[in-house]
């Protein structure tokens, strides 16, 4: 699972499966050179959007990806 303290190009790495909630978002987030040292919550409220929500889609798709 992944937190708003997690660095995004580490949780990329580890849950390549949430890329798709940052291009349903229309985040560029993981091909930003300043995503090695941000945090999610970070980089998700820098685009004015629901860091929490975001984190909650993100965890909600990694376990169905884990579930399957």
């Amino acid at each position: 699972m992944v937190t708003k303290d997690m660095n995004i190009l580490e949780a990329v790495q580890k849950y390549p499966v949430i890329t798709n909630v940052f291009k349903n978002h229309g985040l560029g987030c993981v091909g930003c050179m300043v995503a090695a040292g941000e945090t999610l919550g970070e980089g998700v409220s820098a685009h004015g959007l629901d860091a929490d929500a975001i984190i909650k889609e993100m965890n909600e798709l990694i376990a169905e990806e884990s579930a399957k």
